[in-house]
């Protein structure tokens, strides 16, 4: 099968490109802001050509457009900052999103998709981020979909859905909202459901880990946390949060309790694909990121910690024996993955491109 040249926008580490070895897209081309995501990716992709600019920028456009003409690119795929929508950010109404200049990055993507008329396009972004409203030459208040219809909508068929990662091979659930451009004539079939996999039988056969205890399989081994954290975490079970807890929990600086969302200080459910592995998956008291825990013989729980590396990139359908670049910390592989899309998502996706 002959492989279609790809261009990725907002690559950021490129987690989501990381299982497209058999799909019918080829990335050639990448443009990503931050340079330690930049980076990152150069380590997995080298023969990409890594754009580490900003976007905005005409003749970074152009820099862009250049070489996606050179290399005969005809799929682009888009995946915005989401972080300018999300409801755990500062941005919690339509109105204050409007004002976050991240949520505007996709005109620039759009300004491409202009240039080189592809003949397929993929938006990834956060559910929320598709109830944006802009205003768009004699219309206002209207969404990307409403915009794009109105751009493309006589060459392009314009397909929009929402998946579940973990419909599709990732034992992790996590949203995502997908817009499928592709020019009439072609085909761009939807992927094919799977059973659904749960932590058990991801990870339920790893050693358990102590905070700060290392292991002799690669990536597994268990940051180090505070004893009160720790203590909490022990007298938590499966599935619950320390908040709940009546003598140990999290207690603020009056050592009172703490108040939080009922997601932290929260280990995560065996027998259910993992909660959404968010990009502070490094701290017990963000969202449900504590190992489920085995009950102990004293009535405590084991494992009170976050998830190791390798926990991480199997919840995330990630190869787990990943070679990680010695100039990236731990934090930084963390928040990459965190803020990336599962490959087998994606990859089940843009699989199913038909590239006649």
């Amino acid at each position: 099968m002959k492989k279609i040249n790809g261009l990725s926008l907002f690559s950021g580490g490129g987690i989501g490109e990381m299982n497209l070895g058999n799909s019918p897209v080829k990335i050639v081309v990448a443009n990503e802001i931050l340079e330690t995501r930049s980076d990152f990716y150069k380590f997995y992709n080298p023969h990409v050509k890594m754009f580490n600019i900003d976007i905005r920028g005409n003749n970074s456009k152009k820099m862009i457009i250049d070489e996606c003409r050179k290399k005969k690119v005809d799929f682009i795929m888009a995946t915005p900052p989401c972080q300018g929508a999300s409801l755990l950010g500062k941005n919690k109404n339509t109105e204050e999103m409007r004002k976050d200049f991240r949520n505007y990055l996709i005109f620039d993507a759009l300004e491409i998709i202009d240039s080189i008329k592809p003949s397929f396009v993929l938006f990834e972004n956060v559910v929320r981020f598709y109830t944006m409203k802009y205003d768009f030459g004699n219309h206002k208040g209207i969404t990307l979909l409403e915009i794009l219809k109105l751009k493309y909508g006589k060459e392009y068929n314009i397909d929009y859905d929402v998946f579940n990662s973990a419909d599709y091979g990732v034992p992790q659930t996590r949203k995502r909202g997908i817009v499928r451009m592709f020019k009439f004539g072609k085909r761009w079939n939807n992927p094919t459901k799977t059973k659904q996999i749960t932590v058990r039988e991801a990870i339920g056969k790893l050693p358990s880990l102590e905070s700060g205890e290392k292991s002799d399989i690669k990536n597994h081994y268990a940051r180090v946390h505070t004893k009160e954290h720790i203590l909490c975490m022990k007298h938590t079970a499966t599935g619950h949060s320390a908040l709940e807890n009546d003598v140990y929990y999290p207690k603020d600086e009056t050592g009172n309790k703490s108040h939080g969302f009922s997601a932290t200080y929260k280990r995560i459910e065996w027998d259910k694909p993992a909660p959404t592995i968010t990009m502070r998956n490094d701290c017990i008291s963000s969202q449900s990121n504590v190992h489920p825990g085995r009950l102990l013989k004293d009535g405590t729980y084991s494992d009170a910690r976050v998830l190791t590396l390798r926990e991480i990139f199997i919840l995330s359908s990630i190869n787990p024996d990943l070679e990680i670049p010695s100039n990236v910390s731990d934090i930084q592989v963390r928040y990459i993955v965190g803020e990336g899309v599962p490959p087998k998502l994606m990859s089940s996706i843009i699989g199913g491109i038909v590239n006649e």
